[in-house]
C-alpha cells in the first residue's frame, strides 16, 4: 500500500483550522451562517429513524405484525445499507453537486420515513418497514458520506467548530429519537404514529435547505482525475477500520440499549429516558472531541481512550451491576459520542483538500458501515441463540480491542494523500 506520507509543512494541528484557508471566495458571513445551519440540521435528522425504531421495539414485537426475523432484519439492514450506498456519495457529488445530492438525500428520507409506519392492507405492516427502512438508509449514506466533504470545503477555516457542532447534530438526532419516541406512543397508543412523527422536521429541513441547494454549482469545484487512490493508502484503511468498530458499536448501541436495558427489569419510559440521556452525554462528547482532535499534535491518546470508554460502557450496562447502570450509562454516552465524533474527524485531518476527503469519507463509511452492520446483527444473533443478552457484552469487550488498536494506528501523524 501506498500514501503514508507525513503531514508536512505547517500544521493544522494546534489552531483546529487549517492554515491559510478563510471563508470561500464570494460567500458572505450571513450565506455561511445559513449553510452551516442547515448543515446542522441535516445531521439532526441522520439517526432518529435507528433511535426511534428501538425505542418502540418491544411495541412492535408485542403487536404480532412483525415477525423475529424481520426484527432482526430492520435493525441490521439500515447500517448494512449505509455502506451499500456510501461509495455512490462521490460518483453523485460530482454529476450533480453535494448540496443538491444532499437535498436529494433529505427528500428520500422524508419519504422513507413516510412510508415506514403505513399499512399496506391485507400485508400489514412489515412491508412498509422494509421499504421505508430501506429508503432511510440509503439517503442517510449518502448524507453521511457528504457532511464531512462539505465542512472540509466550505468551512476549512473553523474545521473544529464545524465538525463539532455537525458531529452534536448527529448525537442529538439520536437522543430526540430515543427520548420523544416513547411519549409519543404513549400519547397515541400507536407505535406507527410515533414513528411517522420523525418526517416533520425531516421535510421541514427539505424546505429550508432547497433554496440553497438550487442555487449551488451542479459541480463540486476542482478537477476528479488523478490525485489520491485513498484504497491503496494505509492511512486510509487505518481510518477505515477504525470507523468499523467504532460502527459496530454505536449501531448495536443506537438499536439495542433500550432493549437490553428493559430485558434487565428496566421500564420502557425509564430505559428511554436512558438511552436519552447516554446520548445527551454523546452529544457533550461529540462537541469538543473534534476542536480537542484538530489542536493536538496527534490523535493516538484521545482516539484510544474514547474507544475504551464506549466499550467497557457497553459492556458494563449488559455486565455489570444494576445499581451502578447510570455510571454505566454516563461512560459510555461521553465515550461513544467523542469516538464517533473523532472517527469522523479523521475524514479531516487526514486529507489535504475536500476531493480527496469525500473519496475517504466514501471508502471508510462505506466499508465501516457494510462490515460495521455486524455489530446489530451479533446482538441480534447472540439474544435469539441465547434468549439473553450476557454474551453481547463480552462481544463488545472484544470489539474494543479492534477500536483501540485501528485508533491508535489511525491517530498517528500521517496523511492520506500521496502527494503534498
Amino acid at each position: 500500500m501506498s500514501g503514508n506520507t507525513r503531514l508536512e509543512g505547517p500544521s493544522h494541528q494546534g489552531t483546529g483550522r487549517l492554515p491559510g484557508l478563510r471563508p470561500p471566495v464570494g460567500q458572505s458571513r450571513g450565506s455561511l451562517v445559513f449553510l452551516g445551519l442547515c448543515l446542522v440540521l441535516i445531521g439532526l435528522n441522520l439517526r432518529t429513524a435507528f433511535s426511534s425504531f428501538s425505542a418502540v421495539l418491544t411495541e412492535i414485537r408485542a403487536s404480532g405484525t412483525v415477525p423475529e426475523w424481520a426484527v432482526a432484519l430492520l435493525t441490521t439492514a439500515p447500517v448494512t445499507l449505509l455502506g451499500v450506498f456510501a461509495p455512490l456519495a462521490p460518483v453523485l457529488s460530482r454529476r450533480f453537486g453535494s448540496k443538491r445530492v444532499l437535498l436529494g438525500a433529505m427528500v428520500v428520507l422524508t419519504g422513507g420515513l413516510l412510508v415506514r409506519p403505513t399499512e399496506w392492507g391485507s400485508a400489514g405492516h412489515l412491508p412498509g418497514l422494509i421499504v421505508g427502512t430501506a429508503l432511510c438508509g440509503a439517503a442517510i449514506a449518502l448524507c453521511n458520506v457528504i457532511l464531512p466533504s462539505e465542512v472540509k470545503q466550505d468551512f476549512a477555516h473553523r474545521l473544529g467548530l464545524m465538525g463539532g457542532l455537525y458531529t452534536t447534530a448527529i448525537c442529538a438526532s439520536a437522543a430526540l429519537g430515543a427520548g420523544f419516541t416513547y411519549p409519543v406512543f404513549q400519547a397515541t397508543g400507536e407505535w406507527s404514529a410515533a414513528l411517522l412523527f420523525w418526517a416533520a422536521p425531516a421535510a421541514a429541513v427539505v424546505l429550508l435547505f432547497a433554496p440553497v441547494a438550487v442555487r449551488a454549482p451542479r459541480a463540486r469545484t476542482g478537477a476528479d482525475h488523478g490525485g489520491t487512490n485513498v484504497w491503496r493508502s494505509r492511512v486510509a484503511w487505518h481510518v477505515t477500520l477504525f470507523m468499523l468498530f467504532q460502527a459496530m458499536t454505536s449501531f448495536s448501541v443506537f438499536a439495542w440499549l433500550a432493549p437490553i436495558l428493559r430485558e434487565r427489569g428496566i421500564d420502557g419510559a425509564t430505559a428511554g429516558a436512558m438511552v436519552s440521556v447516554s446520548i445527551l452525554l454523546q452529544m457533550l462528547g461529540s462537541l469538543f472531541a473534534p476542536t480537542l482532535a484538530a489542536r493536538m499534535w496527534d490523535q493516538r491518546g484521545i482516539n484510544v481512550t474514547v474507544a475504551l470508554m464506549t466499550c467497557v460502557g457497553f459492556a458494563l450496562s449488559v455486565l455489570g451491576p444494576l445499581e451502578f447502570v447510570w455510571v454505566w450509562i454516563g461512560l459510555l454516552g461521553l465515550g461513544q459520542g467523542a469516538l464517533t465524533a473523532v472517527a469522523l474527524t479523521m475524514i479531516m485531518l487526514r486529507t489535504r483538500n475536500s476531493h480527496t476527503a469525500v473519496h475517504l469519507s466514501g471508502m471508510m463509511q462505506g466499508v465501516g458501515y457494510g462490515v460495521g452492520s455486524a455489530g446489530t446483527l451479533i446482538v441480534a444473533q447472540i439474544h435469539n441463540t441465547t434468549g439473553q443478552f450476557t454474551l453481547a457484552g463480552w462481544a463488545f469487550l472484544a470489539i474494543g480491542v479492534g477500536a483501540v488498536t485501528f485508533g491508535y494506528l489511525a491517530g498517528r501523524r500521517r496523511n492520506v494523500d500521496a502527494a503534498g
